[in-house]
């Protein structure tokens, strides 16, 4: 189904990955795995056929080699946005195989022999009726429909907004309407599915889970969803960033696990071993090199010692961790951020209605509520990204704003990486941008790729790097861990946890929540304000 030989991935001039050859044959599931930054992106974008041209500047793709695609291939990326955002999100899921038009012209003749004028009228339009549900049947018909109603369902979309457009919903489920899309074109083809269960509840999750568990076709995915890659892989493949390698594991991810920590401490030993070994040979060398009846002997000894720690595997070096802080927050006034009676709808649909809020100095707010409640456009009216319909967003004295935005919106996909963070602080020197970048893990010539090229990680290590020296002592943070590898999600956490100014978090890792510590609850559609109480953690993952 995919053939991959000899290829090679580069990032502008730094090489990603190279010499990898594998197929992607039905019924494997395999699980990409790695750190931010090693490729894992850059290298699912090139098995669908979406690479950029490594001879541009900062560009990532494939640089050398050949993949091969045989069969439908359905490729689900991390930022996904519907081409169109006024199909509605019916059309857009039945587009995967072409039912949307046909689906259009089912309705129109349908609507041409209601209102037909007469015997000639009526026929051609029974006519047009009869073509237009052949060719809808020929497409799998009502059946299909249904299916792709099921799909829908499954994944926590409301029927109620099937038949609304795209662009009136939320980030959340734009993103299930685009996974539904995927799944619905399967067909036994190869799912490619970057971070499938970003913006998730957990029934979406498990209902996911047993979604690809049976499915017949290919499967490769990249999640730090753990739970997911055991219940679902039955092949690991590990990107080494520090090699440019792929390490291909035939076996299930707790199977992986525990081969890969067996490896880890035979490894260990077996260096232990051998450098204890080499240094008792080197010692007795150094005795009886200074003896000329010795020396020869001395000479072999050494080299001999040499030659065993040669011959051991590299010792792996230990991949970095992005330093991630947030920033010193400067004065403010005791209320810096409040809302008054704000509203805010998308065509028909109320989003927000009557929010009344008061963000005081230092406190920890969390906002939950299902998809579609509002919490994203409640973060980005707040921000200023847009303005509401009725109410008002109250700026208190000294307020300095941070905004995280779920979409990575507060990055310019056509700016380089350092043009995004000189427009987040203008006022660091260039050295003291590149020491920021340095810590956020964008090193040499990764300061001059285009955001647009960066990983889902990437855009959010380089959006968290904008915040700190912007002062801010109220953030905004929409899903911040989201995309992250664990060592890097564990960053996030530690600087949450450290913060002393004001947060507003909307997430769905309980994790975050417990680094939080928040004192107060948001409950979205119905904008009711309460105490924290550990009652609400179990509302965290059915947010």
């Amino acid at each position: 189904m995919i053939t991959v030989s000899g290829v090679e991935l580069r990032a502008g001039a730094r090489l990603l990955l190279s010499d990898l050859s594998f197929t992607v044959s039905p019924g494997d599931r395999i699980g990409l795995v790695g750190r931010n930054g090693a490729g894992k992106t850059t290298l699912m974008t090139a098995l669908a056929g979406q690479t950029g041209q490594t001879g541009q500047t900062g560009a990532s793709g494939l640089a050398a080699g050949r993949i091969v695609r045989t069969g439908p291939v359905g490729f689900l990326a991390q930022d996904s946005r519907a081409a169109d955002p006024t199909v509605t999100v019916t059309d857009r899921i039945l587009s995967a195989r072409g039912l949307d038009r046909a689906l259009r012209t089912l309705r129109a003749a349908e609507a041409a022999m209601a209102d037909a004028g007469g015997r000639a009228a009526l026929d051609r339009a029974m006519n047009a009726y009869a073509r237009a549900e052949a060719a809808f049947q020929a497409g799998g018909g009502y059946a299909a429909e249904a299916e792709a109603a099921r799909v829908a369902a499954g994944l926590g979309l409301p029927e109620r907004v099937m038949g609304e457009p795209v662009g009136t919903l939320s980030g959340g489920q734009r993103r299930r309407v685009e996974l539904a899309r995927i799944l619905f074109a399967g067909q036994g083809g190869t799912l490619l599915l970057d971070e499938p269960t970003n913006h998730l509840d957990t029934g979406s999750i498990a209902w996911l889970r047993g979604f690809l568990q049976g499915h017949q076709g290919g499967l490769v995915v990249i999640s730090h969803d753990t739970g997911l890659l055991a219940d679902v892989v039955n092949r690991v493949f590990h990107l080494d960033a520090t090699r440019a390698t792929i390490d291909i594991h035939n076996t299930g991810w707790r199977t992986y696990l525990t081969q890969r920590d067996a490896a880890e401490r035979r490894r260990a030993r077996e260096r232990a071993n051998a450098e204890r070994k080499a240094a008792t040979l080197h010692a007795q060398a150094d005795r009886m090199k200074a003896r000329s009846a010795t020396a020869v002997t001395a000479r072999s000894m050494a080299r001999r010692a040499d030659r065993m720690l040669a011959e051991l595997e590299p010792a792996r070096r230990t991949e970095k961790t992005a330093r991630i802080r947030l920033p010193e927050p400067a004065p403010c006034g005791r209320m810096p951020l409040g809302a008054i009676s704000l509203a805010k709808s998308y065509g028909d649909h109320r989003v927000l209605d009557g929010v009344d809020l008061a963000v005081d100095r230092g406190s920890r707010l969390v906002v939950l509520g299902p998809n579609g409640a509002g919490k994203t456009t409640l973060l980005r009216l707040l921000a200023g990204s847009e303005t509401p319909d009725a109410g008002r967003v109250v700026r208190g004295h000294g307020l300095r704003l941070g905004y995280f935005a779920q979409e990575h919106d507060t990055l310019a996909a056509d700016r380089t990486v350092r043009q995004n963070l000189a427009a987040a602080a203008p006022h660091l020197t260039d050295g003291e941008a590149r020491q920021v970048l340095g810590a956020f893990l964008f090193t040499g010539d990764d300061a001059d790729k285009p955001a647009s090229v960066l990983s889902g990680g990437e855009k959010t290590r380089l959006a968290l790097a904008g915040l700190v020296h912007s002062g801010a002592n109220v953030l905004l943070l929409d899903e911040p861990t989201n995309n992250l590898d664990p060592a890097s999600r564990e960053e996030v956490l530690s600087a949450v946890g450290s913060y002393p100014g004001a947060i507003v978090m909307v997430t769905h890792d309980e994790g975050v929540v417990d680094a939080l510590r928040p004192d107060r609850v948001l409950l979205l559609p119905d904008a009711d304000e309460d105490l924290w109480s550990d009652e609400y953690r179990e509302l965290v993952t059915l947010a």
